[in-house]
């Protein structure tokens, strides 16, 4: 999808972070773009500051964990841009560091429900009206570096296991659209200076509700002062460069390639065990 002007964007998780860069990237192409979030007053200075650059902006609240209010946010954006061309099926939640054998069934539910479900979500909303209006498409699905490997030392295997689910839909979603008009991507990032890590104090009531994490004034700071965390528009630009490319897989930190290596490195290792093994006879 070469030329992105007058093309209609409806992205997840759009009120700030990833979501937001992606969608003031695309507008800054030219994209009219329906922002969703469940967070309503963020969402709407979302709205304004998109706006501003010149294109058509719509907010609407969703719950990406509910398939029916993925529906009607998906039935909003229809009718407000008339054709929408990019799905971003961004909208994540972390429950911090927590051992897997802590994570109780709510907790499951929560991040499984925005993480994966969202992204499944998304897609089933979407997927009819792609096909239909059968011009050029896309649909990027936002995992993690850390659906491609676990970090040690981070104790955050639950949302892993979402990321790793959010590579695997994308792989098959990509086979299943090869020779469409719709194309298939999916967003590994690393390090961004994001809200995420904060996703506890909004978790609705039917998750457990609201819970406080530390937050200090500095966070982004100091991720930035790592040398490793980059900021939102710098992931939003390398998307919209994917999504013009058809680009499957978006990375967005270089150094992340030697942790994939090593664990692929893992991975062959095991293979060479097994010959070993088969060699015995």
């Amino acid at each position: 999808m070469k030329d992105l002007r007058n093309r209609g964007a409806f992205i997840t998780g759009a009120a700030n972070g990833i979501g937001l860069g992606i969608a003031t990237e695309l507008a800054r192409s030219g994209v009219d773009i329906v922002l969703a979030d469940i967070e309503a007053g963020a969402l709407e200075a979302a709205r304004t500051q998109v706006e501003a650059l010149g294109v058509r902006a719509f907010a609407v609240t969703v719950d990406v964990s509910d398939r029916a209010s993925v529906q009607r946010a998906a039935d909003h954006a229809v009718a407000a841009l008339g054709q929408v061309h990019i799905v971003v099926n961004n909208a994540g939640v972390s429950l911090g560091p927590i051992p897997i054998a802590e994570v109780d069934d709510t907790q499951w539910d929560w991040i499984l429900g925005v993480n994966l479900r969202g992204v499944v979500n998304g897609i089933a909303a979407f997927l009819p009206h792609l096909r239909a209006h059968g011009e050029d498409a896309h649909i990027v699905n936002t995992a993690s570096i850390g659906g491609l490997q676990v970090n040690p030392g981070l104790t955050n295997g639950s949302y892993c296991a979402t990321k790793y689910a959010v590579v695997a839909v994308s792989e098959e979603l990509a086979l299943e659209t090869r020779s469409s008009n719709i194309g298939v991507s999916v967003l590994c990032p690393a390090l961004v200076t994001t809200t995420l890590r904060h996703s506890l104090e909004r978790r609705p009531e039917r998750f457990g509700g609201p819970s406080p994490t530390q937050r200090s004034p500095g966070d982004n700071a100091r991720l930035l002062a790592t040398g490793h965390a980059i900021e939102p528009d710098a992931v939003g630009r390398r998307v919209v460069a994917a999504i013009r490319n058809r680009d499957f897989f978006i990375f967005t930190h270089a150094h992340t390639r030697e942790w994939l290596e090593a664990r692929h490195a893992r991975i062959l290792e095991g293979y060479d065990q097994l010959d070993a093994f088969l060699a015995q006879g």
